[in-house]
């Protein structure tokens, strides 16, 4: 289930309240009791679907359903971490399910975890283990399990998730679903129950990365009551060509069809314009080493140890040992750590000079539900030998299908990471490399900057043809404006481009003219500006070029560069040629 295709639903004429029954009624087909922690009655959903019936139609997730890990508030619904004697009814919203419900987004219910948000493989939590809706056999992956499932089997559009040391990343690769793990501090905490509040994120489960990023759009940003917040401006960029890591080395624990997907993968990304590049990722596992045999389980304990040494009975015998197992560490032995974590930090940076992206596997291999079940610590271990590290390291990552395994029976995927603030980078590619329709829209993520804007607020979109085109010698008037690449695509077929002449410092330059007789589809690329900077840049434009209104092979109508029918006169018609560069590359 996508946006796009509720939006299109909408749009023919079905109501919100219309779906939420019809997916009451899916819901129930499904069958599933370990799925819902918390699921409202009908009449309730019916309700909360009216209240989004009343508010503007336009606004971005308007009628779009998702679901909510029950360690992420929801006002009036009980929030449980999978643990019924450690419930409580939150009277406000978390932050991030706030803003969804003001982008119009309907909230389903409250789905099932690994207790206290502890573990990788969704087998420990007293509501049992929620169905992989590949196939129950295999693992739902954890801790985000329910989440994942809901997603995985049509049940919503779109789920939250957390993701402390790959609870967002790992059941996306068994369900076969996008899942990103924004960078620290981008989404609000506010509202979720801790796991290590120092590291926790919350997470979103898609089946598209562009719906990932339409989600990013509305719940990315500063949230000033949240002390984990921070302001993350936008970060890197990839173009047609880039650079990405591969480790040297990589350890698959045996499994038989990993390596496999994982080459399959590689060549994937050269597929879209990657070069791969040999990286030494030995830093990276030190310290995800760190994560559970380090100080930082203690925060688990902080988080949840007082209620675990009042009730010891009520917690699940799994999460008990791990948390009790977190006691103990004294405040020299956490400064050491620290130390040797910024160590291994320095050391791990050095790659991002050589590369834009790091490509790794998601997890070394799959695992039964009953592999799990006999054997549940050193499994789990295994699970996020290339997860753990990514928020000790402040990184940004995006988990990606890549295929089936096990005869078709199981799903497996990988991640691509980057430095903190690449998340729209990391979405962008996601989608090529799922092979998203290029021509879709993808919003890039609207990161928080000084200016700590509102969370709805989004660039303004700018269409350029010619030498503003990212590798040409005017795309650094963008690229100093901070311009984020939102797609390339082409114009609708009612456009003719002329070449103007070289004049005094200005290069070559397209002209692009309206022609609904005689046009063709022009190549293109949209760009996001903010509003000062877009005003900035358009200010100097000299004439006979100008900004109006570009009409997109996908329909929109977005601002950007045209010309006066003046600017033909004397100028060599390059329509045929289809965009600026293919008429530079004759």
């Amino acid at each position: 289930m996508k946006i796009s295709e509720i939006k299109a639903r909408y749009a023919a004429g079905l109501r919100p309240g219309e779906l939420v029954a019809e997916l009451w009624d899916k819901i129930a087909a499904w069958n599933d009791p370990a799925l819902f922690i918390h699921l409202p009655e009908l009449e309730e959903l019916v309700a909360l679907a009216a209240e989004v019936e009343r508010m503007p139609a336009d606004l971005p997730l308007w009628g779009i359903p998702f679901v909510v890990k029950d360690n992420i508030d929801v006002a009036g619904w009980p929030t449980t971490a999978a643990c019924p004697a450690f419930s409580y009814v939150p009277a406000a919203d978390a932050e991030v399910v706030r803003r969804l419900r003001a982008a119009g987004a309907i909230p389903l219910g409250k789905a099932n975890l690994d207790q206290f948000a502890t573990g990788l493989v969704g087998t420990r939590s007293p509501y049992g283990v929620p169905r992989n809706a590949i196939d129950a056999e295999y693992l739902p992956g954890g801790s985000s399990s329910g989440s994942a499932s809901s997603v995985a089997a049509g049940l919503c559009c779109f789920s939250l998730g957390t993701d402390t040391a790959g609870s967002g990343r790992v059941p996306a690769a068994f369900q076969g679903l996008v899942g990103w793990k924004p960078t620290k501090g981008l989404l609000s905490t506010r509202g979720v129950v801790p796991a290590c509040r120092s590291l926790d994120c919350v997470s979103v489960f898609t089946n598209t990365a562009e719906d990932a990023a339409a989600v990013a759009a509305v719940v990315a940003g500063f949230d000033e009551a949240d002390a984990f917040s921070r302001e993350i401006g936008p970060a890197g960029q990839v173009g047609s060509s880039f650079r990405f890591g591969v480790p040297r080395q990589l350890d698959f624990a045996g499994d038989p069809d990993t390596p496999g997907l994982f080459a399959a993968a590689v060549e994937r990304m050269k597929a879209i314009g990657g070069v791969p590049v040999e990286i030494n990722l030995k830093p990276f596992v030190e310290a995800a080493k760190l994560l559970y045999e380090g100080p930082w389980v203690a925060e688990r304990w902080a988080a949840v140890g007082g209620f675990v040494e009042e009730h010891p009975g009520e917690v699940f015998p799994v999460t008990r040992k791990i948390l009790e197992a977190s006691k103990g560490w004294d405040a020299a032995a956490t400064f050491r750590a620290q130390y040797r974590l910024q160590e291994l930090a320095r050391e791990a940076g050095k790659v991002w000079g050589e590369i834009g992206v790091m490509l790794l596997p998601t997890t070394p291999r799959l695992y039964t539900v009953a592999e799990v079940l006999e054997e549940p610590y050193v499994t789990n271990a295994t699970l996020g030998r290339y997860t753990n590290f990514m928020n000790l390291l402040d990184l940004a990552a995006v988990a990606v299908p890549v295929g089936e395994a096990r005869g078709g029976r199981a799903r497996w995927g990988v991640t691509l990471a980057a430095p903190a603030g690449w998340d729209g980078v990391l979405l962008e590619l996601a989608g090529r490399f799922g092979g998203e329709e290029a021509d879709r829209t993808m919003r890039p993520v609207p990161l928080a900057s000084g200016g700590r804007r509102p969370p709805l607020q989004v660039g303004i979109p700018v269409v350029v043809c010619g030498a503003h085109l990212e590798g040409l010698p005017l795309h650094w008037q963008l690229a100093d404006r901070g311009a984020v690449l939102r797609s390339r695509m082409r114009t609708a077929p009612v456009y003719r481009m002329f070449a103007i002449p070289a004049a005094g410092s200005l290069p070559p330059r397209p002209a692009l003219i309206r022609d609904e007789a005689g046009g063709a589809a022009i190549e293109v690329e949209v760009w996001e500006l903010s509003p000062a900077a877009f005003g900035d840049f358009v200010s100097k434009i000299p004439g006979p070029l100008g900004i109006g209104k570009v009409l997109l092979e996908n329909g929109e109508e977005l601002p950007g560069f045209i010309a006066e029918p003046r600017a033909a006169d004397g100028a060599e018609e390059i329509t045929a040629f289809g965009g600026w560069k293919a008429w530079l590359a004759r």
